[in-house]
Formats: structure tokens, sequence, C-alpha cells
């Protein structure tokens, strides 16, 4: 009787839609009530309604509702390049860039030496290397929002979360092709393949985005020098950030660093008047998308992969942690930044889900049938590339449970302990 009344709930978005709005609300002040960031009880809500709880919210409801974590990714990357004002980034000086290039090596070094000494495997070392810079500006974005922090550090990770995907991207293109190169030198009769054409992808997919944000953000910038109401402002904001998602599917390109630059063409080339208002108008949709977005992320949190974690993936932890940590107060240090910067940066971007999830899978995608054989014979022999996608989304799939967790309350300490939660925020 439950199942049939579930069943026939799936069958309406729109219900499913408001169960998850209604029910993530209250959950999110439950959260605040014990000083926790709402978007743990919005997790919460969608684990208790995804697979292991009720299965409301099935693989094909949220297949259905993924249009939903594009758009919330979209805007999130947009709010994040409408916060990187280039004179703001030079007046922290060389500080940020070295701390976005400490973090994000230090992450893929720290990670890949430590599963490489603990399997013997190179592969896996740089696999699980060029995971761990990747991170998720959903979590870190919303507690700032939230709390409507300002600072310094705000300011930071504003900038680290934004510009460390970009160069995750990268790391994670020279690393998959070393480690293409190495599965296909154990292959047979394999002559392999060229480190460059290799490459190819990752730099078209980089290169495609940048051209593609720029482009579109003077159009951008033209049509808003036009309009002066804010709800107006907001409609064309929405309509070039669907047109991007929309581009980016086609094109394979990079979402979050396609949409973070046209918010960083706009907010160093328009009047500081026109970037408020659009800042206004998205800090009142924001909220909406948030509930939405991580509801569904705590839907696929699948408790039953936490069993499979093993030692691979409790070493994955503690070294993507010590990498970042270190490297982020590394850069800081080196870059002479204030103390509160080398200290808390490296607690405030710790979250990790939805990119380090799309690597995963192109891992299993692109190395499918690479390799030496590794058991079975025609149609169903399993390769060493088989057998890496496999561990690879078992493990990243469990590791990400940890870190949407834990990131995103990592933030909130860090921005309270470095004095720029407003306590109004607090109050609420």
């Amino acid at each position: 009787m439950l199942f049939n009344f579930l069943e026939t709930i799936s069958s309406s978005m729109l219900l499913i839609a408001g169960i998850i709005l209604f029910t993530g609300f209250y959950a999110g002040q439950a959260a605040k009530k014990i000083q926790l960031p709402s978007i743990i009880g919005f997790m919460i809500i969608g684990l208790l309604l995804g697979p292991s709880g009720c299965n409301l919210l099935n693989e094909n409801i949220q297949e259905s509702f993924s249009f939903i974590t594009e758009v919330a990714l979209g805007f999130v990357a947009f709010s994040i390049g409408l916060e990187l004002s280039l004179v703001s980034l030079k007046s922290q000086g060389w500080g940020i860039i070295l701390i976005i290039l400490a973090e994000s090596f230090c992450a893929f070094i720290v990670v890949a030496l430590g599963v490489y000494f603990l399997t013997g495997s190179a592969v896996l070392g740089l696999t699980f290397g060029a995971l761990a810079p990747a991170s998720a500006p959903a979590g870190t974005v919303a507690v700032i929002q939230e709390y409507r922090a300002r600072g310094s550090l705000t300011k930071a990770l504003y900038a680290v979360v934004g510009f460390d995907d970009g160069l995750a991207i990268i790391i994670f293109g020279f690393a998959a092709a070393m480690v293409r190169i190495l599965l296909q030198k154990e292959m047979p009769g394999s002559g392999g393949i060229g480190f460059w054409t290799a490459m190819i992808s990752p730099l078209r997919e980089i290169g495609m985005s940048v051209v593609f944000g720029v482009v579109l953000a003077l159009v951008l910038c033209l049509l808003l020098r036009k309009i002066r109401k804010g709800p107006d402002l907001l409609i064309m904001v929405a309509a070039v950030v669907f047109i991007i998602n929309g581009l980016c599917f086609l094109f394979h390109l990079s979402l979050i660093m396609t949409n973070m630059l046209i918010g960083l063409v706009i907010v160093n080339t328009q009047r500081t008047e026109l970037v408020e208002k659009i800042g206004e108008q998205l800090s009142n949709v924001m909220p909406l998308f948030f509930v939405l977005f991580f509801a569904l992320a705590g839907a696929n949190l699948h408790i039953s992969e936490l069993p499979k974690l093993g030692i691979l993936g409790i070493v994955y932890i503690a070294c993507r942690t010590t990498g970042l940590m270190g490297g982020a107060a590394l850069g800081a240090t080196i870059g002479r930044s204030e103390p509160k910067l080398r200290k808390y940066v490296g607690l405030g971007i710790l979250s990790q889900a939805g990119v380090a999830i799309g690597l995963a899978l192109i891992i299993k995608h692109d190395f499918h049938g690479i390799g030496k054989v590794i058991s079975g014979a025609g149609a169903e022999e399993v390769t060493a590339g088989d057998e890496l996608g496999a561990i690879v989304i078992t493990t990243v799939t469990a590791t990400c449970i940890f870190f949407e967790v834990i990131g995103p309350i990592c933030t909130k300490y860090a921005l309270s302990k470095a004095g720029e939660i407003q306590s109004s925020a607090l109050d609420q």
C-alpha cells in the first residue's frame, strides 16, 4: 500500500518539488537551531527521500530533476564570478594565487603518493591524485551566503573555489593522459598513445569554455546597460545562464568555469551599482535553488556505499584533507597573507561532490576496454581500465558522503573563527 502510494506521488514532479521545498525548509531551520549550516538539513531530507530512505527520489526521478542541479551550479558559478573583482584580488596580493596553486598541487601530490604507497600502483596513485583538487563550490557559497559572511577570508574562499576547479580540470587532463599511456603500454602489441594527443580534449574544454564565457559576457554587458529594474536584470541573467548551460552540454564544456567567467567580466567592467543590483536579485532566488540542489545531492548519498569505503577511501580522505589544508597554509605563508587566511582558508574548501564524481565517470567511460585483460574472455573480458573505473567510482562516491557533510560544517567553523559571520545571521 505504501509502495503504491509513493509510486503514485513519484508521477508528479511538481508534487515532489513541493515536498522537497516544504520539508527542506523545516529541516534547514532545525539544523540552524543546533548551530549547523541549513544545507546539512537539506541533505538529510534528500537522504531520507532518496534510495537510502523511502526511495521517493529514486534514480529516475533524480534524472528528471538533473536540470535543477545544472541550473543551480550555473547560478553558483555566476555568483562566484561576481565576487572576483580584480581590484579586490590585487589587494590580496600574490598570496591568493599562491594559495590556489599550492592547495591544488599539494592535494594532487599528497593523495597520489599516499595511494601509491598503499597500493603500489602508479595508475591508482595518479588517478586519485587527479581527483583530489576538485572541490564543490556550491557548499562553500551556500554557507557564505546563509551567514552573510564578509571579510578577507570570505573573499579568499570565493576566489579559491572559483579558480581551483579550472586548475583541477587541467591537472586531471595531464594526469589522465599519463594514466592512459601507462595502461596502453601494458596492452600486448600496442604502440600506446602520445601525451599531447591525450591532452587535446581537456585543453579544448578549457579553451572553449573561456571563449564562450567571455563572448557571452560581453553580449550580456551590452544588454544590461539598457536595463534598470532589478527583476528585469534577473530575467536577463537567468536567460544567459540557461543558454550557457545548454551550450556547455552540447559542446562538453566546463559549466562552472564558463558561468564564472561571465560573472567575472561583469564585475570588472560594469558600474558598481549594476553589480550590486544583480547580486541583490540573485540573493532572492539562490535559497530556492539551494534547497532543491542539496536535497538532490543528499538523495545521491547512498549509505550502502559507506561499508565499501575501505582502507583506500580512508587514505584518500586523510591525504586529500592534509593536502588541501597544508597546501593552502603553505601558499598563504609564502605569499605573506594575513594570519587568519593561513589558519582557516583550508578548512573552507574541503567539500567535494559533483565535479569529482563527474571526473570519476569520465575515467570509467574513457578507460573502458583499455589496458591488459584482467579476467574473462571475449565480450565478457574485464581490462585494467574497467577495474580502475569500478574502483574509482565506488571510492569517490563513498568519500563524497564524508566531504559533503563535513565540508559545510568546517566552512562555517572557519568563517566563525575568523570573525566574518554577521551576528544578525546567527540570530535568525
